[in-house]
């Protein structure tokens, strides 16, 4: 039986469209997301979700510690410290620093490695809310499409306000205010300069840090933040 070449066009589109209404379909799923959590606190992360699991394989009645805080009760000294460790630049781009991107791809190069990330404050919030570990491209294309997401439907300072609350700290510590609790037995209202910089020190690599506190680089890197936090920029 022939089939028409009318049929055989119908089924290509047909083909064509299908990937494409489904990527559109994640995307609003995506969306949607963002717009809730512009007035709603999110509960959890994907990133979050990942740790728990990977926790709980070991020990089944394993539990996050993470207390969301309002913008208001984090102290200004880890506001300035996570600015100068993680982003300079959060109060003036659109999600992404180009300047930053570059040099972290120069200095891969040079080292024939990933090495250094050029990643933004948005980026960084983009992939914990919603992606996995995975390093691809389609993964970062992701993470670059929910940056412009967050960065259009959300000021700076809510965007740095769930940052806060989300991310890592340590094996099953997240948001500010578990961390200051977990490391130095205070809220994160009460933080001090040298506490702040130390746990904005912790961000790169908290696991490791957790298990390796007397590490001459986090010392010194505490340091450096401590010096710089004065100049920094927060929404």
């Amino acid at each position: 039986m022939k089939v028409s070449r009318a049929r055989v066009g119908r089924w290509f589109m047909v083909l064509l469209l299908v990937p494409v209404v489904l990527f559109l379909a994640v995307q609003i799923w995506f969306f949607a997301h963002v717009l809730y959590w512009t007035v709603n606190n999110p509960a959890s992360s994907r990133f979050m979700e990942m740790r728990l699991e990977a926790q709980r394989n070991k020990n089944p009645k394993a539990r996050l510690a993470h207390n969301w805080v309002e913008y208001r009760d984090i102290s200004a000294h880890l506001k300035r410290a996570i600015i100068v460790a993680e982003d300079a630049k959060f109060i003036d781009h659109e999600g992404f620093d180009w300047d930053g991107i570059q040099r972290a791809l120069d200095k891969n190069q040079k080292k024939g490695a990933v090495v250094a990330g050029g990643s933004t404050i948005s980026q960084q919030l983009a992939k914990n809310l919603f992606l996995s570990g995975e390093r691809s491209w389609v993964r970062k294309g992701q993470e670059a499409l929910i940056t412009a997401m967050l960065e259009l439907v959300m000021d700076k300072r809510r965007i740095f306000e769930i940052y806060m609350n989300v991310v890592e700290w340590g094996e099953g510590v997240f948001g500010a205010e578990a961390a200051s609790r977990h490391y130095f037995g205070v809220s994160a209202a009460r933080l001090t300069p040298e506490q702040a910089a130390r746990l904005a020190a912790m961000l790169p690599r908290p696991r490791y840090f957790q298990r390796n506190p007397g590490s001459n680089y986090l010392a010194e890197y505490s340091a450096t933040i401590l010096s710089r936090m004065a100049q920094a920029r927060v929404p």
